[in-house]
């Protein structure tokens, strides 16, 4: 067999996976393919004899399967498939599939990680005795920024999905009052959850863990703030889409909201002048580069999971398609 005859799988951008992951390959007969990184306008060239393509954030629209006909198979390193074209793919005749259930943990956990350190005021605290101000203190301690507990808070949860269900558990497990916030605009909640008009007004931290598509896209924005009663804290580790950045900075500068913690944005990598990167000097700002779902487990787990979808595929049983 030629290599010509093979299928052809092409992984685009190897790099945004970390390094130390076992890169296991396919069971099937195959020639692949690895870039570290795809920039737009190498997109076609380098899947002009693709069967089989895998990616994460490399974009894929109409046009690109119409340069492609002998594409097959898009596999996402991933959970949100924002950056491909559904629809056509689906008028291409193109099987796409992602990643699920990999970050149950590790987004969960780097989420909780996020409220402690703003709950305790933890980068504060260590740029002030980095600055020196713990050495000049006249006291033991010092008291330069706010420290509250988790227990007894409430707890806005917008996504209640594998890793929505598991941020949600663990906040009731450390004593918090768990509210499901139902869809935006719903007249009335449903069983189990309360409107998300009620979740803004009663929520001391709120936790998104939901897509980015049209109906979330500014899910939070100058309204949702000004409608917060008790100055929530906001936590961000799902699209950056989902919160106006620049009505979150005039929201920390007003007080309608205490502290924000972000491991997305809607431009990443940032520029130097994007206004949260703008704001780093915050002590109630925290910001992490897109980072919750990178724990080793969770990438291996990740890795495994998309090298079954290629065999699954190859076999004619699709799994985890959209």
């Amino acid at each position: 067999m030629t290599d010509t005859d093979r299928v052809q799988i092409v992984h685009l951008d190897k790099e945004s996976i970390g390094p130390d992951i076992d890169f296991v390959l396919p069971q099937t007969d195959h020639l692949w393919t690895s870039y570290d990184h795809t920039p737009a306008e190498l997109v076609i060239p380098r899947l002009a004899d693709a069967d089989i393509v895998v990616l994460n954030k490399v974009q894929i629209t109409r046009a690109h399967l119409e340069a492609l006909p002998k594409l097959k198979y898009i596999v996402l390193t991933a959970t949100g498939f924002d950056k491909v074209d559904i629809q056509a793919c689906h008028e291409h005749n193109v099987t796409v599939s992602n990643a699920r259930g990999y970050a149950r943990h590790t987004v969960p956990e780097h989420t909780i990680a996020l409220i402690f350190a703003l709950r305790r005021s933890l980068a504060g605290y260590h740029l002030d005795v980095h600055n020196g101000v713990w050495q000049n203190s006249r006291q033991f301690c010092f008291f330069g920024h706010p420290v509250s507990d988790l227990h007894g808070s409430t707890f806005g949860l917008v996504g209640s999905g594998v890793i929505g269900s598991e941020v949600g558990r663990i906040a009731s497990a450390l004593g918090m009052e768990v509210l499901v916030a139902d869809r935006k605009g719903a007249s009335a909640a449903s069983a189990g959850r309360v409107t998300f008009d009620e979740m803004l007004a009663r929520a001391d931290i709120i936790s998104l863990h939901c897509p980015l598509t049209p109906d979330t896209a500014n899910l939070i924005a100058a309204p949702e703030f000004a409608s917060m009663a008790k100055a929530p804290l906001i936590i961000n580790t799902s699209r950056g889409g989902l919160v106006n950045e620049a009505d979150l900075i005039a929201a920390l500068d007003s007080g309608q909201v205490s502290g924000a913690a972000l491991d997305v944005l809607t431009q990443e990598p940032p520029s130097d002048d994007h206004i949260i990167m703008q704001n780093l000097n915050r002590p109630n700002l925290l910001v992490t580069p897109h980072i919750a779902w990178a724990s080793h487990q969770a990438m291996q787990t990740l890795w495994h999971q998309v090298i079954d979808h290629i065999d699954e595929f190859m076999a004619g049983t699709p799994q985890n398609t959209l």
